[in-house]
């Protein structure tokens, strides 16, 4: 099998696959850096509203009132994913408290992002007088398409990877010296965990946008609850052989805990929100001189 190389673009024939980052810049125009970090994380983001308003659409959502919560969302999931990882390297940035805002160096935790961006949509829902549930089960059809294409940001800063290992294993990343912690710094390749969360993420999206919705909807909020459950052992398991974990407790990475804790409690909200059963279906009249009866159980008004 060939690799891929992306700093020189050859293809020599080899065993395996070997991913290596060509750096985190895309290019400089003038003063301004474009780096694939940021690329990547709005490249998802596009994708995954692209794919909500095609949704929404068909299943009689406001689509337009869903970019504007996906704005608010995106916007407010990027600052809780920072302040969740400089929270985590408070010491770090005390000591450089100019780096808080250097996002474009990577530093932002999915987990804090998930939380910011659900307030964020609760709020909007609210004000809007938008049903809550059944607009954050859209939103949570979509956000594992964001994180599949956000994670190939972590690829190109040569970050988010695993346990060193051989030359000959199938899937292979070479992480620079400069970007190697100190205790494997004679290792050359790791396993590209970035890639393994990617294509989970993506296949998790699939099995929600194109499988899960259309039957499942009928449940308000139990396509969010599953999202959080399948994401969270997703990532309990990938856990297992990263070693970048930003911050531990008791020997076991903050990630994995928090995974956990998620875990628990989307568990508990699925089984609460199945037993409740499926929302039931109005029938609203409208005046006797039409004579029309009009279905209202795709009405996306009020709050559920």
């Amino acid at each position: 099998m060939q690799y891929f190389n992306a700093r020189t673009g050859r293809l020599p024939y080899t065993f395996g696959m070997l991913f290596q980052s060509p750096g985190p810049i895309i290019c400089k125009i003038g003063f301004l850096t474009v780096r694939w970090y940021g690329m990547m994380i709005a490249s998802g983001f596009l994708l995954a509203l692209m794919a909500a308003r095609k949704l929404a659409h068909k299943h009689g959502l406001d689509a337009e009132k869903f970019v504007n919560l996906a704005l608010w969302s995106f916007l407010i999931g990027v600052l809780g994913a920072r302040l969740y990882y400089v929270s985590l390297n408070i010491g770090r940035f005390l000591v450089n408290p100019g780096e808080i805002l250097a996002t474009w160096n990577g530093g932002l935790s999915i987990h804090g992002g998930i939380v910011g961006g659900i307030i964020a949509a609760c709020i909007y829902c609210k004000r809007e007088k938008l049903s809550i549930p059944k607009y954050l089960d859209l939103l949570a059809c979509v956000i594992p398409l964001a994180q599949s294409v956000g994670r190939w940001g972590n690829f190109f800063n040569s970050e988010a990877y695993g346990l060193p290992v051989s030359e000959n294993f199938p899937l292979r990343l070479f992480i620079p010296p400069e970007s190697r912690p100190m205790m494997y710094h004679n290792s050359k390749f790791f396993h590209p965990t970035f890639l393994y969360e990617s294509v989970y993420d993506f296949a998790l999206f699939a099995f929600l946008y194109f499988f899960a919705y259309k039957r499942l909807a009928k449940y308000p909020g139990l396509l969010l609850c599953i999202y959080i459950t399948g994401y969270s052992l997703g990532r309990i398991v990938i856990e297992q052989i990263r070693i970048d974990a930003i911050a531990s407790y008791k020997g076991l990475p903050v990630p994995l805990l928090v995974s956990a804790g998620m875990l628990a409690v989307a568990l508990c909200g699925m089984l609460y929100t199945y037993k409740r059963g499926p929302e039931s279906v109005a029938t609203t009249n409208v005046p006797a001189s039409t004579g029309t009866t009009v279905n209202m159980a795709g009405d996306d008004q009020g709050q559920a």
